[in-house]
């Protein structure tokens, strides 16, 4: 470590702040070496661009390559794993005896996908968070609170390849007043939270110093579906807690905070980010909201190549206050998302902010319940806390009110705890805000 300032916040200095054109040029270098690869090994990708008309002489520069190559979804590959039964959906470029693991996406939108690695000394995702976590804080010789689970990738090891010391504790839903015990006993200097954690260590404070308790940790951080505003302030304000969220990086890896809290990094010596209209294959001009499209690049196992995530995101190129260089996001929803009731659009956002503004859902839980289109009315499922609670009734008139007010449209009201709405999510760390009836 040097007294360099740039030393002190980013892990690695050259790669985090490298110029645009030498990030560009970067990824050409890699995407031109990805093309035949996946063609000459995954014959999903032999398919689709034969379909295309498309072959690997032809990709000679990054423009060639988002010019000629065609975009594809979850829904192709796991039509391809159907048809044929090939497990990786043909995706694989390495033989299936070179991988080191296999974890899964979340499966928050559709079956959970298989995510086949080869790595060395950690595997690619958790490896690249490196990064993140150093923003956050984190330095050699930092506690850490491992939870439970596969999802996403194999963390403790990347852990410490960082230096850190992972702690294993079972912080999984239900566990909250464990989880509180093991961080006063412990005193890690970071942890990752989800919704339903976030929901347990509210309810306990009426019965343990919650702010005492996480008040060793540099920060903390949180993926799924984005905490509500009243949540937010909760942790951030009240519990003293340094938070920094993440999102999706297109299956890719992940997109997160730096200390500004404005956008989500994506690493772009890792991934290419595209942003297309939802329609077409047509770029979406930088700072409008279009479709989060990515490519792997640093995957040597079954890369993603031009994949439609659904995300709508909003992304800049623009040099980050952090003085990184690299794309960020802002996620403004899923593509799927988009409603329309009596034919009248109805934006998410506006819905979450009329929940939130009642004090008995001011949690921000809750679920749009989807019916065949055309849709004639707005069907809110709504969790509540019931220490909190008391008429029903009133509870379920004020929200009409509020959601009217926000969204101009009357909506249907259902009302249930916060527990039982949890349970019908059919993810582990996400919370599904629109489902089907």
């Amino acid at each position: 470590m040097t007294d360099d300032p740039r030393e002190r916040r980013y892990l690695e200095p050259e790669l985090e702040t490298l110029p645009r054109a030498e990030l560009r040029a970067l990824q050409e270098r890699r995407v031109l070496e990805l093309i035949p690869q996946a063609w000459e090994n995954a014959p999903f990708y032999r398919e689709l661009w034969s379909a295309a008309g498309v072959v690997p002489s032809a990709i000679r520069s990054l423009a060639d390559f988002q010019r000629l190559v065609p975009t594809f979804e979850k829904a192709d590959v796991q039509a391809y794993r159907a048809r044929t039964g090939d497990l990786y959906g043909g995706l694989l470029i390495a033989s299936p005896d070179e991988l080191t693991t296999v974890t899964s996406t979340s499966g928050t939108t559709s079956d959970p996908e298989p995510i086949p690695e080869i790595w060395d000394t950690a595997p690619p995702l958790p490896a690249i968070s490196a990064r993140d976590l150093w923003e956050l804080g984190l330095r050699p010789g930092d506690r850490v609170i491992v939870p439970a689970g596969i999802m996403r990738g194999h963390y403790p090891v990347a852990y410490q390849a960082l230096g850190l010391v992972p702690v294993f504790v079972d912080s999984w839903i239900g566990k909250g007043a464990e989880l509180l015990r093991a961080v006063q006993a412990l005193r890690p200097a970071y942890l990752q939270l989800l919704l339903p954690t976030v929901l347990e260590l509210e309810k306990l404070e009426a019965t343990h110093d919650v702010k005492g308790a996480l008040s060793s940790l540099k920060g903390a951080s949180f993926a799924g579906q984005p905490l509500g505003a009243v949540l937010t302030a909760k942790v951030r304000d009240e519990w003293g807690v340094q938070l920094f969220t993440y999102s999706s990086a297109a299956d890719t890896g992940t997109a997160w905070e730096c200390g500004e809290h404005d956008g989500y990094h994506l690493w772009e010596d890792t991934v290419l980010p595209e942003v297309l209209a939802p329609d077409s294959d047509q770029a979406v001009a930088d700072g409008l909201v279009g479709e989060l499209v990515a490519t792997d690049l640093d995957n040597d196992a079954a890369p993603l190549i031009r994949y439609r995530s659904g995300d709508l995101v909003r992304l800049s190129t623009e040099t980050c206050g952090c003085g990184r260089t690299h794309a960020r996001q802002w996620v403004k929803g899923r593509k799927g998302d988009e409603l329309t009731v009596g034919g009248r659009t109805v934006v998410l956002s506006d819905v979450w902010a009329a929940v939130e503004a009642v004090p008995e859902s001011a949690d921000g839980l809750f679920q749009i319940v989807r019916s065949p289109d055309p849709m004639s009315t707005l069907r809110v499922r709504v969790g509540y806390a019931p220490d909190r609670t008391g008429d029903l009734e009133d509870v379920a008139a004020r929200l009409r009110a509020s959601v009217a007010e926000r969204v101009g449209v009357e909506p249907e009201i259902e009302l249930v705890t916060n527990e039982k709405l949890l349970e019908s999510s059919s993810s582990v760390a996400k919370f599904p805000r629109v489902v089907k009836a």
